[in-house]
């Protein structure tokens, strides 16, 4: 005779280790590493969730409880009232999770409790459906792109390298770009800088970006910086946001740059383009090497000349723009490895890549031990290295 729905419950209790929701208090209050699964559906989930708890609706669980958690992990899985989580969490023994158990209760005891919830971020209707090839990926999902619709990213300029990078991360989501760029556009600008319009000519760059990234993407705002970077706005600008991606055309603006984002602790994505050309690293404070590790002094003037004066080929810095999106991108998410202690150049004539290892200058004279940045105009500087 079949087992009733009641017998195959109280035979799965018996099978699986439940914990109280005053168990559980305790393991978040001591910063204990468990993680908490939920397993309700996405209405459930929406209303609020345990701190921190990971979403995953009960008819996935199977299919992505791997990409969320590892065998020998504490998971504490729940649902509403502990049913869906019990059964889940047999399901999970028998794929070799030994340290799994259900939240007795669920959520309803520990809302009733008075214990902390969370209201997490939910994609509308609209949002599923125009990031649906991101949602698909277990390493975005809908918490991943709730963390982009979050995040803050600051580009300084809107130009060779600002325009591809600024145009995948607005389509990608990110919500708040930041722009900084005095300039206006110049129909020399249009071979490569591909953020404009013939139209829009003479119109300032921020103004120009602002109008293609808000009709290509509603969800993003952007803030428009009209003004040249110095050490008197640099902090005001980078105030805010996650990281940086450099695709200034100058060395002072660079070093500036450099030692702004290590004094505020935010990531420095770093382009360059010459010809054809370009290399592309990642500086995050505390965890390699910085701008001025690589480049300690600024070459000569003659082996430095800028694009208006030795010319780019118009999609290198498609490419290079692109792997510097790509690297905000994993570092918003918290994924891949990002390019950290490495440089990648890339030769358009040959397609090719090379990786260089780059090392922390133990006498760097803005990273190294006990250091202290002092933020100045580099114009002096590079001339006087010329």
């Amino acid at each position: 005779m079949s087992a009733t729905f009641r017998e195959l419950l109280s035979a799965t209790k018996k099978e699986i280790r439940e914990v109280s929701t005053e168990d559980v208090k305790r393991l978040l209050d001591a910063r204990s590493p468990v993680k908490l699964i939920d397993v309700r559906e996405g209405d459930e989930y929406a209303g609020g969730r345990l701190p921190g708890a990971v979403h995953i609706p009960r008819g996935y669980l199977e299919l992505r409880i791997e990409d969320k958690a590892s065998r020998d992990e504490e998971l504490v899985l729940y649902c509403a009232g502990g049913t869906r989580s019990a059964l889940a969490a047999r399901t999970l023994q028998h794929m070799g999770y030994t340290r799994v158990a259900s939240l007795a209760g669920g959520f309803n005891r520990w809302s009733d409790a008075h214990y902390p919830v969370e209201k997490p971020v939910v994609l509308t209707p609209a949002q599923k459906e125009r990031y649906r090839r991101h949602l698909i990926l277990p390493e975005v999902g809908e918490e991943g792109q709730a963390k982009l619709l979050a995040s803050r990213v600051l580009l300084l300029g809107a130009g060779g390298l600002g325009s591809p990078a600024a145009l995948y991360l607005a389509a990608a989501g990110v919500g708040t770009l930041g722009i900084v760029d005095a300039d206006v556009v110049d129909l020399s600008n249009l071979q490569r800088q591909v953020l404009h319009t013939q139209e829009r000519a003479g119109q300032p760059k921020v103004q120009s970006a602002r109008a293609a990234l808000e009709a290509l993407n509603p969800d993003v705002k952007v803030i428009p910086f009209q003004e040249r970077l110095t050490s008197d706005n640099v902090l005001r600008i980078l105030e805010g946001f996650d990281l940086v991606l450099d695709g200034g055309d100058n060395f002072p603006t660079r070093y500036l740059l450099n030692d702004a984002c290590l004094i505020q602790g935010k990531p420095n994505l770093h382009g360059s383009i010459f010809r054809f050309e370009g290399q592309v690293t990642t500086f995050v404070p505390g965890q390699g090497p910085c701008y001025r590790c690589l480049y300690p002094a600024p070459p000569p003037p003659e082996l430095a000349p800028s694009c208006a004066e030795a010319g780019v080929l118009g999609v290198l810095p498609g490419i290079i723009g692109l792997f510097q999106a790509n690297e905000a991108l994993k570092l918003l998410l918290g994924v891949g490895e990002p390019l950290v202690g490495r440089l990648l150049t890339f030769d358009a004539l040959g397609t090719r890549f090379q990786e260089l290892k780059l090392r922390k200058d133990p006498k760097c004279p803005v990273c190294a031990p006990g250091a202290r940045v002092e933020l100045i105009d580099y114009e002096q500087f590079c001339a006087s290295s010329a």
